[in-house]
């Protein structure tokens, strides 16, 4: 009967190990490459492009990035990655950047090149981020 018990408590601890073990952070490196980097925006940041960049958002990131940009969408929890915070500062991360990690993806968060094909929709998007605090 004892070593019933210790078994039984052993599995419970295994467990809830495994409930507490910390998503990854998104202070992760994500190394982008300086020709993506360097790249500037040429669409420009007028009320049409953020617009065009909110719609894309909202089909496209919403649900995992929130309606804010606070990371804190509805698929959100199901990821083994934070999604980052957008209303926290952007400057430090170019468009170049910022349209890199929206196309290539890395972990958790998908490659959006085959979903979002116009490169000024991509743009867009980057302009829309912009505007989130």
């Amino acid at each position: 009967m004892k070593k019933k018990i210790s078994v039984f408590f052993a599995v419970v601890f295994a467990i809830s190990l495994v409930a507490f073990v910390p998503k990854h952070n998104t202070n992760d490196p994500w190394p982008v490459p300086d020709a993506a980097k360097n790249k500037a925006n040429p669409v420009k940041a007028d009320a049409a492009s953020i617009a065009t960049g909110k719609d894309l958002y909202n089909t496209h990131c919403k649900s995992c990035h929130g309606t804010k940009g606070k990371g804190d969408g509805p698929k959100a929890s199901q990821l083994d990655t934070e999604c980052g915070d957008f209303t926290k500062d952007l400057t430090a991360q170019t468009d170049g950047a910022l349209y890199y990690k929206t196309a290539e993806g890395r972990k958790d968060m998908p490659s959006f090149k085959k979903k979002i094909t116009d490169p000024n929709g991509m743009w867009a998007v980057v302009n829309y981020l912009r505007t989130l605090k």
